[in-house]
């Protein structure tokens, strides 16, 4: 069970909510992979899905995204529900996702690749103009894919490739992004500077779905952590409280 509700949560200092989701279940064929799930992601807060491999972390991604063919439960973005919205409406409403292969156009360059996730200037409930991205200030945000501007992305390291996947989405001038396993698989600088442009979206009011496995990781950026397990919420807490639970830190996560 959850240690903490939603609720209790919330009441500690959560912004406006920008996504909730309510009793979201989830299946692959006939494989039902997701079990009543529910969680929610404020203005400006970052919410880490902690997890072993296998525990649901992704599908809950995909699930959110209308990428996952059979799915049931209530999804509300920026209040409007979106549960029977296909994945392109859902993007177009600006719900970002950046998946864990990345998915860059290979045949592309840098520029043409953040091009092609191009969308308009978008504003909040409340008529506050949201961080508009542009090339240039996504280059200000990832210097490396500043200095490689015409490089084909065939061309580009994991982790090149990663900061491309984050901008390209940040393209599309996301209220929210879903973030999946940014940490893995990359350098160590690659890692600090995730970290870091994570921390900047933050400051932007930009909320943040991270499904994360590096605990350390998750405990630099992350406001808030659920922890799945076999498909279902088994524990939710404060990161800090939870990077500080060894007890939790041992039954859920094997750290």
């Amino acid at each position: 069970m959850q240690k903490h509700s939603n609720q209790q949560l919330m009441d500690k200092g959560q912004g406006p909510i920008l996504l909730d989701v309510q009793n979201l279940n989830a299946w692959y064929g006939a494989a039902h992979i997701l079990h009543q799930v529910s969680l929610t992601v404020g203005r400006g807060e970052v919410v880490a899905l902690m997890g072993r491999n296998g525990a649901g972390k992704s599908t809950t991604l995909k699930s959110i995204a209308a990428l996952v063919p059979r799915r049931e439960g209530f999804i509300r973005f920026m209040g409007e529900a979106i549960e029977k919205k296909a994945s392109h409406q859902i993007a177009q409403r600006g719900l970002g996702y950046v998946p864990e292969d990345r998915r860059i156009f290979t045949e592309l360059t840098v520029r043409e690749n953040l091009e092609v996730g191009r969308q308009k200037p978008r504003r909040w409930p409340d008529g506050a103009a949201m961080p508009h991205w542009t090339p240039e200030k996504l280059f200000a945000l990832f210097p490396n894919l500043g200095e490689m501007p015409d490089r084909l992305g065939g061309r580009m390291s994991g982790g090149e490739q990663q900061m491309l996947s984050v901008a390209r989405t940040l393209m599309g001038q996301p209220c929210l992004v879903l973030l999946d396993e940014p940490s893995e698989g990359v350098a160590p600088l690659i890692v600090e500077q995730m970290a870091r442009t994570i921390l900047e979206l933050k400051a932007q009011g930009i909320g943040i779905l991270l499904s994360e496995q590096n605990l350390p990781f998750a405990e630099v950026v992350a406001d808030r952590a659920y922890v799945l397990e076999k498909g279902q919420i088994v524990h939710a807490a404060r990161m800090a409280e939870l990077a500080g639970d060894q007890a939790a830190r041992q039954q859920y996560l094997g750290v």
